[in-house]
């Protein structure tokens, strides 16, 4: 018998080690494979009502458990609590969501033609992979648990080894709110064995979110084996600071959105856009909100915690220091923590310019690069300027001028105007470019994964 990998979880505030898993054998995936496919099969005929009542009750287990599910993810990633509680909430809400909406949205239509009844019925495809990351542990699964179990699908997780911990506790949770044996597991497996499973006959799609060169990989697999996928990947969102910006509104807006999650998310704002005009002042309020955000251990819920791993710390630090000897000035922090914990700095580059890892790659941190820009024209050229595509922002008071720009001019699955990017069960999430493809959330995240059938019934 194969020997089972070895997980650990380990405190990003101290290093210390929390937790030490046995991943699941050959044998043991292969019975769970098994059980996805008898869960499947059965699942698709359940009442739907049955399948939302399912949800709704995952909703209250995740509003009962919203403190110790914060602890959990502060433990094992180091997400401040008060951060972690409004992830459980969040995925209290998309449960509710997807309970109330999703029977209309899998609604069929008639078509009329001439050849007799038509219609349009959406059956769930079966098993789907889902690979997720550590930096949303429970935000991530269940955007993509939701809206499939109630389509009809069952899923399979494949989580991040650093939060095995969270994984479980999604897998109990949902059995505890009463969904049947089969239809939600983990694996506790490693990443090229998950990319096996792509072209096993029982996994019937994949959805990943995670990094662009993950994402290549998966879909590589996922188009040998002629198997639909959804990607959303990494992201080096814009934020343009037009010269009738609120400036009050943007820093606080911009700060916010650079530092959530202690900087660790593919839609926090990463290059920040400004018109020449505003751009002393936007630098001085930027270094000064920063410099008063608090450090801290993620369970006294400060406003900053460590990053997840030691490894994702030291990259940052190195695409900072290649930005500033290439030419860009440091305004704030840019300097390793010292002591325990991976903890790094609110931090403030600007005179970033291209061919700096500060213009054109992802800052995976609380790192915030500043790119001066003469006119709007120019703003928006280097707005999309990037290989991503996830999301971007503009400021200004003239609302009609801020809709054109996020409407026509920003090319990015997700645009915004004097607000923050964020996910919403309600609103289609997704990216364009390297960030990704395919959507999740909202009519379109719960039809993914179905069989968009054409019934025809001939007349007699």
């Amino acid at each position: 018998m194969s020997k089972a990998p070895l997980f650990e979880s380990r405190n990003p505030a101290t290093g210390a080690l929390l937790e030490s898993y046995v991943g699941h054998t050959p044998a043991e995936v292969g019975r769970r494979l098994e059980a996805a496919g008898r869960a499947a099969h059965t699942w698709r005929g359940t009442d739907i009502a049955l399948r939302a009542g399912l949800l709704r009750s995952a909703a209250e287990l995740l509003r009962q458990r919203a403190d110790s599910l914060a602890e959990l993810m502060a433990r094992e990633m180091g997400k401040p609590v008060g951060q972690g509680r409004g992830e459980a909430e969040k995925c209290a809400w998309v449960c509710e969501y997807y309970a109330e909406q999703g029977e209309q949205f899998l609604q069929g239509r008639d078509i009329d033609t001439d050849k007799g009844d038509s219609f349009v019925h959406y059956a769930p495809l079966g098993v789907v992979l889902a690979i997720m990351p550590w930096n949303f542990p429970l935000w991530q699964v269940f955007r993509f648990a939701a809206p499939n179990l109630l389509a009809g699908n069952v899923g399979l997780l494949k989580h991040a080894s650093n939060v095995s911990g969270c994984a479980l506790a999604i897998e109990s949770l949902l059995t505890e709110a009463g969904f049947a044996p089969g239809c939600f597991q983990t694996l506790l497996v490693e990443g090229e064995t998950a990319g096996k499973l792509i072209g096993d006959d029982t996994i019937a799609a994949v959805t990943l979110t995670g990094s662009t060169a993950a994402g290549r990989k998966v879909a590589e697999q996922a188009g040998r084996a002629l198997k639909p996928c959804v990607l959303e990947l990494g992201g080096s969102d814009p934020y343009v600071i037009l010269e009738d910006a609120d400036l009050d509104l943007a820093v606080e807006t911009c700060v916010a959105s650079r530092l959530q999650n202690t900087g660790q998310s593919c839609i926090a704002a990463k290059r920040f856009i400004v018109s020449r005009a505003l751009r002393e002042r936007f630098e001085d309020a930027m270094v000064e909100a920063m410099r008063n955000k608090a450090h801290g251990d993620p369970l006294d819920d400060p406003d900053l915690g460590p990053m997840a791993r030691p490894d994702l710390r030291d990259e940052l630090h190195r695409q900072v220091e290649d930005s500033v000897e290439a030419g860009a000035r440091c305004l704030l922090g840019c300097q390793m923590g010292e002591g325990d914990g991976h903890y790094y700095p609110a931090s403030v580059l600007t005179d970033v310019a291209p061919g700096m890892p500060a213009y054109g790659e992802e800052l995976f941190g609380p790192v915030a690069a500043i790119i001066p820009a003469d006119d709007e024209a120019h703003a928006i050229q280097i707005a999309n300027d990037t290989s991503f595509g996830l999301g971007a922002a503009v400021f200004t008071q003239d609302l009609e001028r801020g809709r054109r720009i996020a409407a026509q001019e920003l090319r990015a699955g997700n645009c915004v105007v004097n607000t923050m990017v964020q996910s919403d069960p309600r609103l289609p999430f997704g990216g364009i470019k390297d960030s990704g493809m395919g959507r999740e959330l909202s009519i379109e995240g719960i039809r993914a994964f179905c069989n968009v059938k054409t019934v025809l019934v001939g007349k007699s």
